[in-house]
């Protein structure tokens, strides 16, 4: 069963849970979950498809466990999405109908709303393991979003692989307040916790004092809400009670990971995935944990370098390659994308992740970055753009920083910098010299106000390497 702490055996022989979810106020029981959720389940069954305003609310915890118990993919929409990219995500999905919360624009949808009192007891056989649970869309760092089907077998998975190497059990506090319309937030948080069985406590906006009032045992966050909380010393001493905290999303930087250490006692666990494999890569709780490094691929996972021509690319630490990853986590298909599915797996059932990585002797994998626009060759060398903004990023003054290649009549692409702080930029390309080989340092630092980005925050380097940006 998916949702395994929800068998209703279970809850109606007293294995209840008074507090099993917290989330905007309300506090809902496991009876709460299988009560309400199959009430949504009657009202939805019929359904082929619906959407979710994914706001952190009860309303979207019960659709959410509502279309699982019924056997209904549903779509999340984040709730501040642009309108172009809504009527996409609509309209490219073939949703009949949003279920929970209604948008101000509705698109002339259908509406089954969710009545958080209402109890149904009814009895739902459990869908094949290999039915699409969600549509889950990209980013769209390239293009309009791709709708990502994924299975109910690749969660069930990826959830069962991280308790594994987290040691997550029923006994923890789940805390977070991450969006849950993304992997982490969604995949893990909430369906990681009604599937392990622990208590999942969202904490609306991600806040340092939200973090350190919730009294959990294991934190979820992305590292701009680490940096919060290091920047808060007496919201990350309070978390030095929990038991582990986890970064995803993006590198951590290493001053954060370090203030951590210092404040918490915590080295925070650092794991990669995307939304076409969920996690796949992980450091474990009783493992290594490495600044910069995000682990060892879970348990079923198999993750490949390879170079331009397919060749094996040596597990050295330094050599870059193109990370392929097979994996029961792996993605169906993309929606309607026959093409782009076909092109994203090779002959063998490796997906081609996009990713760019470096595996040293003992299989630990750090990530470089997006091959199209982290891999940098320059000057005969191949150079990741995230090694780079790392080092910049634990450069007092520095806020934030991306870096790009642009064309270069004699390297081949030039490295330019692209920061957002107070510092002087020929003393920041000396400091990357410094940190790294000469040949990773920026040839041009450029300060700009801020960093383009899209709808979901994700830089739009492509942007920057084209000449684009904020200057100050």
């Amino acid at each position: 069963m998916l949702l395994s702490s929800l068998d209703p055996a279970a809850v109606a022989a007293g294995h209840d849970l008074a507090d099993a979810v917290r989330i905007d106020g309300v506090t809902l029981s496991r009876s709460d979950l299988v009560g309400a959720g199959t009430s949504v389940a009657e009202r939805v069954a019929r359904a082929q498809r619906v959407a979710i305003l994914a706001t952190p609310t009860a309303t979207t915890v019960l659709a959410v466990v509502g279309c699982l118990i019924a056997g209904v993919p549903f779509v999340p929409v984040p709730a501040d999405i642009g309108a172009t990219e809504r009527e996409h995500l609509l309209n490219d999905s073939g949703v009949q109908a949003w279920l929970g919360e209604l948008p101000a624009e509705s698109q002339g949808l259908a509406h089954i709303p969710v009545r958080m009192h209402a109890r149904s007891w009814h009895r739902y056989a459990e869908p094949r393991p290999e039915a699409t649970a969600m549509i889950m869309y990209t980013s769209g760092t390239t293009g309009l979003p791709k709708g990502v089907a994924i299975s109910r077998s690749a969660v069930a998975a990826d959830i069962d692989a991280l308790a594994q190497a987290w040691e997550w059990t029923a006994a923890d506090t789940l805390v977070h307040g991450l969006p849950l319309f993304h992997v982490h937030g969604l995949v893990l948080g909430l369906l990681g916790s009604l599937r392990i069985g622990n208590r999942f406590v969202h904490t609306g906006k991600p806040t340092p004092q939200s973090y350190a009032e919730a009294a959990g045992t294991l934190y979820f966050g992305v590292p701009t809400v680490w940096s919060r909380v290091a920047a808060d010393p007496a919201a990350a001493r309070a978390l030095s009670s929990a038991r582990l905290l986890v970064s995803g999303s993006a590198a951590l930087p290493t001053p954060v990971f370090e203030d951590l250490v210092r404040l918490t006692g915590h080295a925070p666990v650092e794991r990669y995935g995307s939304t076409e494999t969920l996690i796949t890569i992980s450091t474990r709780v009783d493992g290594e944990r490495r600044p910069g490094w995000v682990g060892l691929p879970l348990a079923g996972v198999q993750t490949r370098l390879v170079d331009d021509e397919g060749r094996p690319v040596p597990h050295d630490g330094e050599s870059i390659g193109q990370l392929q990853v097979k994996s029961p986590t792996n993605f169906s298909g993309y929606l309607n994308r026959p093409d782009a599915t076909a092109e994203a797996f090779d002959a063998e059932g490796w997906y081609r992740t996009g990713d760019v990585a470096v595996i040293d002797t003992d299989g630990m994998h750090r990530i470089v970055g997006r091959e199209s626009v982290d891999l940098i060759k320059s000057g005969g060398f191949r150079i990741g753009a995230g090694e780079i903004e790392t080092v910049l990023l634990g450069y007092p003054g520095v806020a934030e920083a991306a870096v790009v290649g642009v064309p270069d009549d004699d390297l081949g692409q030039r490295i330019v910098a692209f920061v957002v702080g107070d510092a002087d930029p020929d003393r920041l390309i000396q400091h990357v010299a410094e940190q790294l080989s000469v040949h990773k340092r920026p040839r041009e630092v450029r300060m700009v106000d801020a960093l383009p980005r899209n709808a979901m925050g994700k830089v739009l380097k492509k942007v920057l390497a084209t000449g684009g940006g904020d200057p100050c």
